[in-house]
């Protein structure tokens, strides 16, 4: 197979596979933002401090989520890649069974863990309302380790539609779950505010249990198609159960770690940004966690929404790697990175310069008009594609087994976010703590990119004309899009959320429209999509 035709597999695989993760992640990540729009108003007076305590609640949540699973999901995903690609069938067989048996294991030790230190002064941190917020959580905790391994394992046969169906349901059932139970309180019982995020976050518990469930029939309808693929060809090499639970606990640890990254980078603002605020200037309690809440949820939620992007091309990207470099080809690990690369700039940065266009109109309809909370937002729509990037390219070092460089990475960027933490606070105040991690993400980007240039060389010089165009055609769309945001904002009020919704539906149809329209015109799309930007322009009758 000539170079020309791998790229072309590779990419296929590549976009096939991201585009079921895509769609799971951005509808699944869509609805834990629409959620917001009801859940704020029936909170009223108190949705700035629940959005504090719900967003603390999450942060040692998603730890837990992370040691729970151990990066056995990740991991799984990468082992099975890498037997399927030595024909070692049966071994990933196998692997699948010891694997599920780690995770029921595990969710259970660490369920348990976590409701017994949600009652330690040095986890709550002075504030005794997250205690019955970290139980609830804990709840979830029992199962979803069960959950992770299995799309793990559909991953490592890059099968991606059963992950990104069973991420749409979880979040369908939390967000039903959270909203019954949150107007349940706060409306007809008239109750207090903090059962009511107690109960928002054991919501997490109840999308779970939906998600096992897709999963479970998924298995039921592929477990032939999976157990036969052995017949292609017969294992050659037996491997002991010990000897495969090893294996994974090898592989997963530094996934443990290098998934934690962005969590781990979330728990230093959560535990510094309440004692470094009063030292920069003076600030009530109410303050600190009305500015905590405005960057570490409000917008939070939203730019994440954007994140979910990456999060798919990651996901994707390393059980195509590890085949790759189970098989030793070192020009399909360089065509498959240069791939994610491109597709990431291809998606991520008009995401990002359209998030920022349309900011007012979007923190508007999702929380009410506040002018920190837009200025915040735009600011942090910049922050995603640093955090976006070290999604996608701590993924790529995984898959070609780069564990120990990547944790010496994120080590660097840790240090460095700590060592600024407090300057950038000191500068920048409630927008510190996303400019710290913003430039300790960017060190860590440099260095793996360095790192993939230095093993593949990349080919930097074919990449420059397509990221330039990228670029180009996002700002106009920035421009043009902004520019219809101001004029409309002269006739239509962008205070009220239904105006501001009118005005949102338009910019992003103007945005979506004008980058779309110049990449499908000026044959940029063609680059990345292969024959699906010619489909594209019949559809819209652009030949």
């Amino acid at each position: 197979m000539s170079e020309g035709q791998q790229k072309d597999t590779a990419r296929s695989k590549m976009l096939n596979g991201s585009a079921w993760m895509t769609a799971g992640n951005i509808t699944s990540r869509i609805l834990g933002a629409i959620y917001i729009i009801p859940w704020v108003t029936w909170l009223g007076a108190y949705s700035d401090e629940a959005n504090a305590l719900y967003a603390q609640g999450y942060n040692i949540y998603s730890l837990f989520i992370t040691i729970s699973t151990a990066g056995i999901p990740s991991a799984i995903s990468k082992l099975v890649a890498h037997y399927n690609g030595l024909n070692e069938y049966g071994v990933s067989q196998k692997l699948n069974r010891s694997a599920l048996y780690m995770a029921l294991a595990s969710g259970v030790i660490c369920g348990t863990v976590m409701m017994y230190i949600a009652s330690w002064p040095i986890v709550y941190n002075g504030d005794t309302n997250l205690i019955p917020v970290l139980r609830s959580l804990a709840w979830a905790i029992f199962i979803i380790p069960l959950m992770a391994i299995s799309r793990g394992i559909f991953q490592g046969y890059s099968m991606m539609a059963p992950s990104a169906i069973s991420q749409f349901v979880e979040q369908l059932f939390r967000i039903i779950y959270m909203l019954g139970a949150t107007y349940l309180i706060m409306k007809i019982q008239k109750g207090s505010w903090v059962s009511a995020v107690s109960q928002s976050t054991f919501a997490a518990f109840i999308g779970a249990i939906g998600a096992c469930v897709v999963l479970f029939l998924a298995w039921l309808k592929y477990r032939g198609v999976m157990q036969g693929t052995g017949t292609i060809e017969q294992p050659v090499t037996e491997v002991s159960t010990t000897e495969l639970i090893l294996k994974i606990v090898y592989q997963s640890i530094p996934f443990i770690i290098i998934e934690s990254g962005i969590n781990l980078f979330q728990l230093i603002d959560q535990y510094s940004f309440k004692r470094m605020m009063p030292l920069v200037g003076h600030f009530t309690k109410y303050q600190i966690d009305v500015l905590y809440a405005l960057f570490a949820f409000n917008a939070n939620k939203l730019y994440m929404i954007i994140i979910a992007l990456a999060n798919a091309l990651a996901v994707t990207a390393i059980p195509l790697l590890a085949m790759a470099r189970a098989k030793n080809d070192q020009t399909g690990m360089r065509n498959q990175i240069e791939n994610v690369l491109m597709l990431f700039y291809f998606v991520m940065i008009p995401a990002v310069l359209g998030l920022y266009a349309v900011a007012q109109q979007v923190y508007t309809v999702f929380y009410r008009y506040n002018h920190a909370g837009v200025i915040v937002l735009e600011f942090a729509a910049f922050m995603a594609i640093p955090l976006g990037l070290y999604t996608v390219a701590a993924a790529m070092m995984q898959g070609i087994s780069e564990n120990r460089r990547m944790m010496k990475y994120l080590g660097i960027g840790l240090i460095i976010k700590l060592l600024i933490q407090f300057p950038c606070i000191w500068i920048a105040q409630g927008l510190g703590p996303l400019l710290s991690t913003g430039i300790a993400m960017m060190v860590i980007n440099y260095l793996i990119i360095h790192s993939f240039n230095q093993e593949f060389r990349l080919n930097f010089e074919q990449m420059a004309l397509p990221t330039n165009q990228i670029l180009a055609y996002s700002l106009v769309m920035l421009v043009i899009t902004k520019g219809i945001m101001l004029l409309l904002g002269l006739f239509i009020s962008p205070y009220g959320r239904y105006t501001a919704f009118f005005i949102l539906v338009i910019g992003v149809i103007v945005g979506a429209g004008v980058y779309g329209y110049l990449s499908l015109h000026f044959r940029l799309a063609d680059k990345l999509l292969g024959g699906r930007a010619q489909r594209l322009r019949q559809i819209f009758h652009m030949n």
